[in-house]
């Protein structure tokens, strides 16, 4: 059968992703500096080999005569996955693969260094190299699936997601927020005057913090035996399902920001460790796109790690591991602050929307041509004070230099994030219908009902559904902004 050849197949290039998924986990946090050359040729070889074993011209024949077979309802969702992969990788030569992959690599290493020296001239024309590979990309894709560049690009990381569907949505919620953002500002500073704010600093050492991380990690369903913690310069995700990397950042004189980085990256992985593995050979058994990953995660750290009743139950884990005692007020008032900043994975979820639609806006206009890198700083710092009303314009370090995404060839990421933060809140109200009592559970440390829920209606579908299918069927209606709106409108308005 065509199909046992498929079943094959997706065993030896799932066999390739481990090790390249181990390689780049390990490339960011414990390879030597020494290494980045040769790593960069090791992973470059892999992406070929799995790039040309991926393509192969039989490959279309199997999916033929495969999808003429009679086949259980798994393994028809499987053919049409396989084809909606094939389709897609078959855009690209293998040859442009390993140049493209090549260039990233050695412009993420190059990134780490500059952007601590804060050296956009050294850092613009790498950079470049990167934007130029990715317009070839995007216009080779965006010719054969019949779709435009950019959006051959969104496609990529959030199957059916078009930027006709994206930019309205976006344009009202920049609309609201730049509204929204002072007037939560105001009704925080109405409450520090009534009760002032008990500074969040101290000494922290590192490895207390890593122990709390692990043990809140655990607490919401983190399999310790299949996934691990490590440090890097920009928290990630990575590893494959059974052996979960998850990174994180320490200051030693907080430790929130790396606590709500730790609950971020759970979120991730909590989704890895669940997909169906039976399915896992299969592009089935992968998540349903980015902007679901991202609901996963941002559900996490925002519904879950943002919740007062969850802050009932952490705070003696917080005293446990760091010897400090907190009154729940004393820590929401920092749980839930709002501020203007340059720095978009350090941005509360009032302004964070704001820092995903200036990416957005401006990775059309890259991807476009209407933008070039040189001009990136000033471009940056424009929308920085329309929307922030904050100026980037002498530290590009903390502008257009400050994410992986971009030298890593991540074009198109970008719009999962605030999509995957309306599907968070849509989910959590589906949740809250079915168990109301939902706050007293997480008051008592008690995450197994939620994560059920989740388990049920979003892990265990893997990519059985495109992204609107799935978020209605977990929901009972389509994606819908106003939870989210509210959900802002509660907590902080």
């Amino acid at each position: 059968m065509s199909f046992d050849k498929l079943d094959k197949l997706g065993t030896k290039l799932h066999a390739l992703s481990h090790a390249l998924s181990i390689l780049g986990a390990d490339e960011a946090t414990h390879m030597a500096p020494g290494g980045g050359e040769a790593r960069a040729e090791a992973m470059s070889v892999l992406s070929g080999m799995h790039h040309r074993e991926s393509v192969a011209p039989e490959i279309g024949d199997w999916l033929d005569a495969a999808e003429q077979e009679d086949l259980s309802d798994d393994q028809k969702a499987a053919v049409r996955e396989w084809r909606r992969r094939y389709v897609g990788l078959t855009c690209l030569p293998p040859e442009f693969v390993e140049r493209q992959t090549r260039a990233s690599m050695r412009c993420e290493q190059l990134w780490r260094d500059l952007r601590a020296r804060n050296d956009w001239a050294g850092f613009a024309p790498v950079l470049q190299e990167v934007v130029e590979l990715e317009r070839e990309r995007a216009a080779r894709r965006g010719e054969v699936l019949g779709l435009s560049p950019y959006d051959a690009l969104i496609e990529m990381y959030d199957p059916g997601s078009r930027v006709e569907q994206i930019a309205p949505v976006f344009d009202e919620l920049k609309t609201f927020l730049v509204d929204f953002v002072p007037r939560a500002l105001e009704v925080q500073e109405k409450r520090r005057e009534k009760a002032p704010t008990r500074p969040l600093s101290g000494n922290y050492p590192i490895e207390k913090q890593r122990e709390l991380g692990l043990a809140m990690m655990a607490a919401v369903g983190f399999d310790l035996t299949r996934g691990s913690l490590s440090v890097s310069h920009h928290p990630f995700c990575g590893g494959v399902p059974t052996d979960v990397r998850i990174t994180t950042r320490y200051r030693s004189d907080e430790f929130l920001s790396s606590l709500m980085g730790t609950l971020h990256e759970t979120g991730h992985a909590l989704y890895e460790q669940n997909l169906p593995k039976e399915w896992a050979h299969w592009p089935l058994g992968e998540a349903r796109g980015m902007s679901m990953h991202e609901s996963q995660s941002l559900f996490v750290e925002k519904q879950i790690g943002r919740n007062p009743a969850f802050w009932h139950w952490a705070l003696p884990l917080v005293e446990q591991h760091l010897g400090e005692s907190w009154s729940q007020d004393e820590i929401l008032d920092h749980v839930h602050h709002v501020e203007r900043g340059l720095i978009r994975v350090d941005a509360d979820e009032v302004t964070y929307p704001l820092h995903v639609i200036l990416r957005f806006e401006i990775e059309q206009e890259l991807i476009g041509g209407t933008l070039e890198v040189t001009d990136l700083p000033e471009a940056w710092d424009e929308r920085m004070k329309r929307y922030l009303g904050l100026s980037t314009i002498d530290s590009p370090k903390d502008g257009p230099m400050q994410d992986v995404h971009w030298p890593s060839s991540a074009f198109g990421y970008f719009p999962s994030y605030t999509l995957g933060a309306m599907m968070a809140a849509q989910q959590w109200n589906a949740i809250k219908r079915e168990i109301p009592d939902l706050d007293d559970q997480l008051s008592r440390g008690e995450f197994e009902a939620v994560n059920d829920w989740r388990r049920k209606h979003i892990w265990s579908q893997a990519s059985r559904w495109s992204t609107p299918e799935l978020i209605e069927r977990a929901t009972g209606e389509p994606l819908n902004a106003r939870h989210f709106r509210e959900h802002l409108e509660e907590r902080y308005g």
